[in-house]
């Protein structure tokens, strides 16, 4: 017998047995345990490897296993960590959101929050596929090129079009932690970058955590606006600009076509940088998606970053960076310093997903889903929440963004809301500095089903009631 039930189980049955014995008495032998427990000599093995790992045995080859000396516990149990207080002074505090649910929510909560796919959206059987293929090539655990696979970042090139080619292309762990190096690799600590108000929370958090001071710049219903954004390198000074051209997360915008040619010849003008966070380029909902910046720059003013995980799965944590110049060779050697490279498993995966016909099928799949949902949600947001204002019904992306009417707060309804079964993402977090009114950011794709988002809009109603907002 083997498998991990049996392994948890002889290993309950050993920790027992090792809390009558004493410091250095043996264990019975692997042989022993097989014929009395009637397991075999793989549970045997994993089990007492466990139990090492755990510091209470030793194993000794050819002598065999023995308990280890038990750790003399100080009387009061509690650790003190508050010399931490001393050796962390003077670095920056960086607060985990609140807004993000850091533990399970309760049976039957209706997820209006996070920036993920339910399970039921992800190409689950794809990937399966894909990692199963991947893991049978040869050379599948070899080490990986510090820039990524040639042949992921030349789908990466193509992608983005333009003349982009594999050599701009730097494969990433994901769109965060790339946000977070780029940050990192460009600005110095203390300097200014610049963003649009409000923004994605995420890109606050890394600028923040790398030193740089977020300045804000004001959009309206075209996206960032290129006479606010020449305004503020003046006064600051910046070298660079985040922003996200395409589904802005949080608002939905889409920056218009005249404007996208503006903002970039503002940066280049300032001898700036400019970050285009292309995150949701495969979660339109059916309508031609803009090409990206950086498809029409040539001078290396724009940095493109792009990721897989929110069209495939939070776990496929693979993204990449376009960029030219001295950044890109500046960016290598980070990546040198950081983590080597991207595991070649995950890459390979990633090339097949890719590669495969079925991957286009699931975007097209994937965009009539989101459609709907948007829809529904929207919908039932207006008839539910008629006083709240929901600023537009984005083309793309997984979420909307709602201003609340005079009088009600954000904490209000977040307090109220778990009672109701129901999260949301407080629209504070989403602003570099005080916001002008207040906002909730609501999902529509992290719930199970499309009828899921009315009851969620209902039981989101009956929040505001309760926070004595909302009459009836």
């Amino acid at each position: 017998m083997y498998d991990g039930s049996s392994i948890e189980a002889l290993v309950a049955i050993l920790r027992t047995e090792i809390a009558r014995l004493s410091p250095g008495d043996r264990l019975p032998s692997s042989r022993d345990l097989i014929a009395r427990h009637g397991v075999g000599p793989v549970t045997v093995s994993r089990a007492i490897a466990l139990l090492a790992a755990e510091g209470a045995v030793v194993t000794r080859p050819g002598s065999g296993t023995y308990v280890a000396t038990r750790r003399p516990r100080p009387a009061d149990s509690e650790p003190d960590t508050s010399w931490q207080a001393v050796a962390l002074a003077g670095r920056q505090f960086l607060p985990e959101r609140s807004d993000e649910q850091s533990e399970t929510p309760a049976a039957g909560t209706i997820a209006l929050s996070g920036g993920y796919l339910h399970e039921s959206l992800q190409p689950t059987r794809l990937l399966g596929g894909a990692l199963a293929r991947a893991a049978r090539r040869p050379d599948a655990w070899r080490r990986a090129p510090a820039a990524g696979l040639s042949t992921l970042r030349t789908i990466f090139a193509r992608q983005a079009g333009g003349d982009v080619g594999q050599d701009d292309v730097l494969v990433t762990g994901g769109g965060q932690g790339a946000l977070s190096m780029l940050f990192r690799a460009i600005a110095a600590p203390g300097n200014p970058v610049l963003v649009e108000s409000p923004t994605y929370h995420g890109a606050l958090a890394a600028a923040r955590s790398a030193g740089l001071q977020p300045v804000p710049v004001p959009m309206d219903e075209h996206g960032l606006r290129p006479d606010l954004l020449a305004d503020a390198f003046a006064m600051t000074g910046a070298r660079l600009l985040y922003c996200q051209p395409t589904f802005h997360n949080p608002t939905g915008t889409v920056l218009s076509p005249e404007r996208r040619r503006q903002i970039v010849d503002v940066a280049r003008a300032a001898g700036a940088f400019l970050i285009e966070d292309d995150f949701a380029r495969h979660l339109g909902h059916g309508r031609p998606v803009p090409r990206p910046l950086v498809a029409d720059d040539r001078d290396g003013t724009v940095i493109h970053l792009t990721s897989l995980t929110k069209p495939a799965s939070p776990s496929l944590r693979i993204g990449a960076v376009i960029a030219r110049g001295p950044v890109m060779r500046r960016l290598l050697g980070m990546r040198r310093v950081d983590d080597f490279f991207i595991a070649r498993p995950l890459q390979e995966a990633a090339v097949e997903l890719l590669s495969a016909p079925t991957w286009d099928r699931h975007l097209r799949t994937l965009a009539g889903a989101l459609q709907h949902r948007c829809a529904v949600l929207a919908d039932a947001l207006a008839g539910e929440l008629p006083d709240w204002t929901l600023l537009r019904v984005p083309e793309g992306g997984l979420h909307l963004w709602l201003r609340l009417p005079p009088g009600l707060t954000e904490a209000a309804v977040a307090d109220a809301a778990p009672a109701h079964r129901v999260t949301v993402n407080l629209g504070h977090h989403y602003f570099p500095a005080e916001p002008p009114a207040a906002h909730l950011r609501l999902g529509f794709a992290a719930a199970p089903e499309p009828a899921d988002l009315a009851e969620a809009a209902a039981r989101l109603a009956a929040a505001a009631r309760q926070a004595g907002a909302v009459g009836g």
